[in-house]
């Protein structure tokens, strides 16, 4: 019975079924044929109740109010001002702007949204090809799922019931090594295609006040993160914050809204999360029964009969999820796979911390993998650039990224380093 409803499961999605139907139908059959049907509402409401959930709506609202509030602007000038005179400069500009954006949105997909709609067109002016444009801004804005604070480990750390701050610390090194290794390709790519140099060497004068107007959105990070880790606020509390900084910012300091702007602003914020939960509701009781079917301990059994070791397994997961990843969005592939892999963490001695940043980092490959992924579709709408112009200026950052996934695989000190250092486990 139970292969029969993972084999519906699979059609469905294969079908095109919308992931929250397929994963409510088939654990709605799964409830069905224990007569448990009550149990599977009350499972529902249960996993709902989690507080580390309620950080899920806010940290989104957060994203939809900086992308639409002029914050994204206000960071591109700041980079603009200190290394647009650099050949490449409006390249490394892209990275640099998609970082700090990440630092509040923890969104890949509003990142690239945000910061495509500015640099795509200025790149575009500057002699940059469409292609390497696109693929600069679609790499970086994978950023918005690793740095913190960041929507995938919110979900991974309910999932896996670990430590969401730590994670979040464990996202900083790997994320610094992205941004390094993407900001050496665009300055040798761009010497070597001999791009000219755009921006206009400024005065520490101009330079200064640019940086002083990105402030205010430069503090937006600090306040929140800083409280969360000061133990000020809880996740919760500080991604509410974290929504209402950057609701004051939009409205009163960068006026990229008006007061008008605000309800169809928050309306499509709350449509977003929504969509968000509806996943997690049924796909939650899904990963419950699979626990509870004793599905876990068989493939541990499994595992140690043909004495799998834990390189190799993660090797075999890797290429698993950029399988998945090429099909499936990010949360999809979370809540699929997480049931039936965590019981198979600790047997294997692998760090569920670290295994949380590989699974992100594969994630970010799969934002970048044809033929779903969606950082391919937001840039090309939004610089409208047709996609195979995208897939193709994606190519070599698709590379980087796979390297970077090598490294914080088999290095897992590039993960756990800083959280065990400020976030020592007891």
């Amino acid at each position: 019975m139970t292969t029969a409803l993972m084999f519906m499961f699979l059609t469905l999605l294969a079908l095109g079924i919308p992931i929250f139907l397929a994963l409510g139908t088939t654990s709605l059959i799964l409830f069905y044929q224990d007569d448990a049907l009550l149990s599977y509402a009350q499972r529902v409401i249960d996993e709902l109740n989690s507080v580390p959930l309620l950080a899920v709506p806010y940290f989104v609202i957060a994203a939809t109010f900086m992308e639409r509030g002029g914050i994204a602007r206000a960071l591109v000038d700041a980079a603009q001002a200190w290394v647009g005179e650099i050949r490449g400069g409006v390249g490394l500009v892209a990275i640099m702007a998609c970082a700090l954006f990440a630092t509040m949105s923890g969104s890949s997909v509003a990142t690239a949204i945000a910061m495509g709609t500015i640099l795509i067109p200025a790149m575009l002016r500057s002699g940059y090809s469409a292609s390497f444009s696109s693929g600069v801004v679609a790499s970086a804005g994978t950023l918005g799922i690793l740095i913190p604070p960041s929507l995938a480990f919110v979900v991974y750390g309910v999932l896996a019931d670990v430590s969401i701050p730590r994670l979040f610390l464990a996202g900083v090194v790997p994320a610094l090594l992205q941004t390094i290794m993407i900001s050496a390709y665009i300055i040798w790519f761009s010497r070597r295609n001999n791009y000219a140099i755009t921006g206009d060497a400024l005065s520490s004068k101009d330079k200064f006040r640019h940086t002083l107007r990105a402030l205010p959105a430069l503090s937006l990070p600090i306040i929140v993160l800083g409280g969360l880790y000061g133990g000020f606020v809880t996740l919760s509390e500080s991604a509410a914050l974290s929504a209402i900084v950057a609701f004051l910012l939009a409205l009163f300091v960068y006026r990229g809204m008006a007061l008008r702007d605000t309800l169809p602003a928050l309306a499509a914020g709350v449509r977003n999360a929504a969509v968000i939960m509806i996943i997690v509701a049924v796909a939650l009781p899904f990963g419950h029964w699979i626990t509870e079917s004793g599905i876990g301990a068989k493939l541990v059994g499994l595992l140690q009969a043909w004495d799998v070791k834990g390189w190799q397994f993660l090797l075999f997961l890797n290429v698993v999820l950029l399988f998945l990843g090429m099909f499936l969005e990010v949360l999809s592939v979370l809540m699929i796979i997480m049931p039936l892999i965590l019981p198979l963490l600790e047997p294997l001695g692998i760090n569920p911390i670290h295994f949380g940043v590989l699974v992100v980092v594969n994630m970010e490959i799969a934002l970048l993998s044809p033929p779903l992924g969606l950082n391919l579709f937001v840039v090309s709408d939004v610089g409208k650039i047709p996609l195979v112009q995208v897939i193709r200026g994606t190519l070599p950052f698709f590379v980087l990224l796979l390297g970077l996934l090598l490294m914080v695989t088999y290095i897992p000190e590039l993960s756990l380093w800083l959280p065990d250092l400020l976030m020592p486990p007891r």
